[in-house]
């Protein structure tokens, strides 16, 4: 296991990123969702880059030590598909294979779309490819979750979630894990449904129950959320408007390079929409599809819930590719 996880700062396009970077071959970009960083990668960064892969890991804007806007419109997916792009360019490759999880996966799901011929490759953790939609992402959660409590309507408000989250970050990042973990879904670990309450409100600490969460992946996390709080990363959800009017072509664009989606078993996000598997069709829209997995025993932090099985997937996808 790789023990030197010493971060950097790159500088692209006039943007800084956090980042580590490991081994020699093939850029390979980690991208990370919500509410995590890179160190959400470590079990992954070695393996890949034993593989023959040069393995980037970096913090998204907003995040921790990288560039963060102030304004929402600072954050719509086509902005971070530029992001992608510049890094790309930053260590002077035509190409990059894409690992995105949880935001990270659409990130790169509609970088893949927009631009074909910078991707090699690109897997999807947790949400898979979709198109646009008739209406906004954040209209449809307003529809299908008018009457009870759905953490992305609570993240529209301005400075209430913030203020939330931002108490306590170690409590925050501790119930979040929990609640979308496999532990918390036998556990049944559910948001209150009172549409006046808190994300936090009513889901309980883990208590020792998340074995596959390390603590110092956690600490470092924190340190993260300590230094740029969660405007930021809650900016992304409130950016789903500008998404939907500026990425009008996502209505006919496929993917077109080799791609590959992993879920977790237990998922939160395969039941967002009710009587519907949103993991049942995870290739419909993509032209060199290498097949979906759907890791037993795993929920939303799948490449932390289960590394070995993941690693595995990854390993048996690039070895098809290089």
């Amino acid at each position: 296991m790789l023990q030197d996880y010493r971060t950097k700062i790159l500088v692209a396009n006039n943007k800084k990123f956090k980042y580590v970077e490991h081994g020699k071959g093939p850029l390979v970009l980690l991208v990370h969702g919500w509410p995590e960083t890179w160190v959400s990668w470590k079990h992954q960064i070695p393996f890949i880059s034993k593989l023959g892969f040069k393995v980037v890991a970096f913090n998204n804007r907003g995040y921790g030590d990288s560039y963060s806007p102030l304004k929402i419109n600072g954050y719509s997916l086509k902005l971070f598909m530029e992001d992608i792009l510049d890094i790309i360019s930053f260590f002077n490759e035509d190409k990059a294979i894409l690992i995105g999880h949880d935001w990270g996966a659409p990130i790169c799901w509609t970088t893949a779309a927009y631009h074909k011929e910078k991707v090699a490759a690109i897997i999807g953790l947790s949400v898979p490819h979709s198109k646009r939609g008739k209406i906004s992402s954040i209209k449809l959660w307003k529809n299908l979750y008018k009457n009870i409590f759905f953490y992305q309507n609570y993240f529209q408000k301005l400075a209430i979630p913030e203020k939330e989250l931002e108490k306590d970050i170690l409590v925050t990042l501790k119930k979040i894990y929990y609640w979308c973990s496999a532990e918390g879904y036998f556990d049944k670990i559910k948001t209150t449904k009172d549409l006046d309450s808190g994300l936090l409100d009513g889901i309980p600490l883990p208590l020792g129950r998340l074995k596959w969460l390390s603590e110092n992946n956690l600490q470092d996390m924190v340190k993260d959320f300590q230094k740029s709080g969660f405007r930021g990363p809650l900016h992304r959800y409130r950016a789903q408007e500008i998404d939907w009017l500026e990425l009008k072509e996502l209505e006919n664009l496929l993917i077109i390079p080799p791609s590959l989606f992993i879920g977790g078993e237990y998922d939160p996000v395969r039941r967002f929409i009710k009587d519907y598997d949103a993991f049942k069709n995870a290739g419909k829209y993509c032209k060199n599809f290498k097949g979906s997995h759907i890791i037993s025993g795993a929920a939303h932090w799948v490449q932390q819930e289960k590394p070995r099985e993941v690693n595995k997937i990854i390993k048996n996808f690039l070895k098809n590719i290089y």
